[in-house]
């Protein structure tokens, strides 16, 4: 009788730790076996098993826990389509007819020149961070210069050729959905890429967007840009000055940061307490270069991706 008793608490037993096993393996997948996304020649994953150890416990804080922070141009948007490069905020304006041709020409020069250093794998980026300032102060003088008008701008966007990756909706409409905060940071012009995501219908009332926002006199002319200059590589400076911002959102520990660039992987810094972070990194330029230095500071990297894809399957994990 003992060992009947005893053979009917060790099956229960089994069956009990079968079925917690059967949760675990359902709330912590197996990135190659249960997340096909992740079998695309365009994903670069430096350590899988700690990649599955922070969407795991993404997963187990739920929607509860989580905010997105992520960059704009060229993470959000798209870097090229069918072979031609897509604009970034700054160059739908370099781009349009609301300036010159003059003004166009001296704004590729300096593109020409500056975006060279930008992404040049040799130089640290302390070293390239003068050369950010240089560059985005000169082009904002030219554009206050052309006396751009505030009412132009939601042409210029629609007749641009900015678009947003695919997947673009599922990804903010579930974040919506569930009320997760969407922290938008970037280095383009603001007043353009709200326009862009505006027009795109999704600027839900979950998405903050911290940005270089021009300054409009009382006719609506340029005349200036609000704040301090927010570029490509000072960003850990801008995410310590959003802290309230992040203070708001103290029990959203659980962090999917997106970004394309080494100055992006810093977006996160203003956050105090960081339970899980997972930083996924697009890699769109001189990849045989940059890959390594890439997969040793983010999490998965996304060569040549023009798609949301990844990141939706880990929402659609999560939420």
């Amino acid at each position: 009788m003992q060992a009947l008793r005893l053979w009917t608490l060790l099956a229960t037993y089994a069956v009990a730790v079968g079925q917690n096993q059967g949760q675990k393996n359902q709330e912590c997948p197996k990135l190659n076996a249960q997340m096909p996304e992740f079998q695309k020649k365009t994903v670069h994953i430096k350590d899988p098993g700690r990649v599955e150890e922070i969407i795991c416990g993404l997963i187990k804080g739920g929607a509860a826990k989580l905010q997105i922070i992520t960059d704009f141009d060229m993470t959000l948007s798209r870097f090229s389509y069918n072979g031609k490069r897509c604009p970034t905020c700054h160059n739908i304006i370099d781009n349009s007819k609301l300036i010159t041709e003059e003004c166009r020409k001296k704004l590729l020069q300096l593109k020409e020149t500056y975006y060279a250093i930008e992404i040049d794998p040799a130089l640290t980026i302390e070293e390239k961070y003068p050369y950010m300032v240089e560059w985005y102060n000169k082009s904002h003088a030219l554009l206050i210069e052309q006396g751009l008008q505030k009412d132009k701008l939601a042409e210029t966007v629609r007749e641009s050729d900015v678009m947003l990756k695919e997947g673009y909706e599922n990804f903010f409409d579930k974040l919506s959905e569930h009320n997760i905060p969407v922290f938008i940071f970037s280095a383009g012009i603001g007043d353009i890429l709200e326009e862009v995501i505006h027009q795109a219908g999704v600027y839900h009332s979950n998405v903050k967007v911290v940005s270089n926002f021009m300054d409009f006199d009382e006719n609506g002319i340029l005349k200036g840009f609000k704040g301090e200059l927010i570029h490509v590589y000072n960003k850990h400076d801008g995410a310590l000055k959003n802290t309230d911002y992040f203070k708001q959102l103290k029990d959203n520990s659980n962090i999917i940061l997106l970004g394309d660039s080494q100055g992006d992987l810093s977006m996160a810094d203003g956050v105090a307490n960081v339970e899980h972070i997972l930083k996924i990194g697009y890699l769109n330029d001189k990849v045989d270069e940059l890959l390594e230095k890439y997969m040793d500071s983010y999490d998965i990297v996304l060569v040549k991706d023009e798609s949301l894809e990844v990141a939706n399957s880990i929402l659609q994990k999560i939420l």
